[in-house]
């Protein structure tokens, strides 16, 4: 059986069935059909691998999506760019900073393909790759019709999207196509941008790659598979409780308008790592797997950990969380089992 360890950014020790790599959607539909004739095992759909932990050995086949290509072309007031599933994020996003394609800036170094930002509606410093994506183009699984979504069949929320629920396991995404403003205003209001002078998409996108490599360990030497938890949307009562015991809670407005005077419907984003942080898991160690001393919002496997120690952590972190604050974390990894995806 073909290890899984080089597939996921966390490194967890698991094999599966087979592995096969496709570069083309006839390929892989070629691929796809081939499997399924022949067994009823489980086929699960891999970008980069940065965001999918497999706890367990997979029972089934794993299929590497490695469709590449970038086209472009521009108008008076838009670049607009189409990128195969299988490019890699932060390559496509230094590209675009070279061809001076701006937009991109505050969403540079994150892990992970082209074809799984849409799917986690990937955000960073007060950018969501939404605001950027013009449609998204999929192969059904059941069929192989090829169809192109809107930006708006896709659904977006925060750290989600239409191919988490109603399309989850039901297509393959092929191609973003993206749609670059060549007018916009540039987003400092995150952090440490807000200390840039005379920002600039180039000074923008230096901060944050410096800020990410400060705080977060490179998967290439830590096992990791970046932001393990989301960050809580709560109401403005589940907010101001929290403030009246912890001076300075960090905490970013939800609304139409976020420089609006708060109001009681509004919902309040608080960071997981400092609710992790509260909970005393900075640093904390289980087995082999560690809450990261400088970024809580972090596990790493520290070599050897198994899918059990991670499940543990994970689950001790949420219980312990939500028994201080009443809130629930929920994962953004995609953890996978013997069969496929769990939840915890």
């Amino acid at each position: 059986m073909p290890s899984l360890q080089s597939y996921s950014t966390f490194g967890l020790s698991a094999s599966c069935d087979s592995i096969e790599l496709f570069t083309d959607v006839s390929s892989f539909l070629s691929i796809y059909k081939s499997i399924k004739n022949r067994t009823d095992n489980a086929i699960y759909i891999l970008g980069g691998g940065s965001n999918s932990i497999f706890t367990n050995d997979f029972d089934g086949t794993v299929l590497v999506n490695e469709i590449k290509g970038i086209s472009h072309f521009d108008t008076e007031s838009h670049h607009f760019l189409r990128v195969g599933a299988g490019e890699n994020w932060h390559d496509f996003v230094t590209l675009c900073m070279s061809e001076k394609w701006y937009g991109f800036e505050n969403l540079a170094l994150i892990p992970g393909s082209v074809g799984a930002c849409p799917i986690q509606n990937i955000g960073a410093y007060g950018v969501e790759v939404n605001t950027l994506i013009e449609k998204v183009e999929c192969v059904f699984l059941k069929t192989g019709e090829q169809v192109v979504l809107s930006n708006e069949d896709c659904q977006f929320g925060y750290r989600d999207s239409v191919f988490k629920h109603e399309l989850a396991n039901k297509v393959l995404i092929t191609h973003v196509n993206f749609k670059l403003p060549k007018h916009y205003e540039l987003e400092t209001s995150y952090g440490e941008l807000a200390a840039l002078s005379e920002p600039t998409p180039e000074k923008i996108y230096s901060k944050v790659i410096e800020i990410r490599k400060s705080k977060l360990p490179d998967p290439a030497e830590l096992g990791n598979a970046g932001s393990f938890f989301k960050n809580p949307v709560v109401s403005q009562a589940v907010y101001q409780g929290i403030a009246q015991e912890y001076d300075a809670v960090p905490h970013f407005v939800v609304s139409e308008s976020s420089e609006s005077p708060a109001v009681e419907n509004e919902q309040i984003k608080i960071p997981a790592a400092w609710l992790i942080d509260q909970a005393g898991f900075k640093g904390k160690t289980l087995n082999k797997v560690r809450c990261h001393p400088t970024q809580p919002l972090v596990l790493t496997n520290l070599g050897g950990a198994t899918g059990s120690d991670v499940i543990t952590m994970a689950k001790d972190i949420i219980a312990s969380v939500h028994e201080k604050f009443g809130i629930q974390l929920e994962p953004e990894v995609r953890l996978l089992g013997n069969k496929g995806l769990i939840s915890l």
